[in-house]
């Protein structure tokens, strides 16, 4: 499996961005497809993930300010941040995994989001 993100950029506090991935390759029906983020000096974390039946988690922090959505015909998920803050500043992974529980199996190459005035 493939997965090409796109969408990062520089963002003001307060603002919104909108992530996209799309996966390619030998892809199975279950499935989930997400984002984790990585902030220099700490852990991957996760930010979201959806199943291709559409069930979604999310880490609490981002709750409320962050939806994940999928369109399962274009194997492509989307991640639309809003009320962007600086601590969201990191890397963010697009993830694929062929089930709909446990640490993803694949990883795109990262896309970079900075918060920043």
């Amino acid at each position: 499996v493939q997965l090409q993100a796109s969408g990062g950029g520089l963002v003001q506090p307060g603002g919104s961005l909108r992530l996209s991935c799309a996966a390619s390759g030998g892809i199975f029906s279950r499935n989930y497809m997400g984002w984790y983020r990585q902030a220099p000096g700490r852990q991957r974390e996760l930010v979201a993930r959806i199943t291709s039946g559409g069930s979604t988690r999310y880490a609490d922090s981002m709750k409320g300010r962050f939806t994940i959505s999928r369109d399962n015909a274009r194997n492509t998920v989307y991640l639309q941040m809003e009320s962007l803050k600086p601590e969201d500043t990191a890397v963010y992974y697009c993830a694929f995994k062929d089930s709909y529980t446990g640490y993803p199996d694949y990883w795109g190459q990262g896309t970079e989001v900075t918060v920043s005035s």
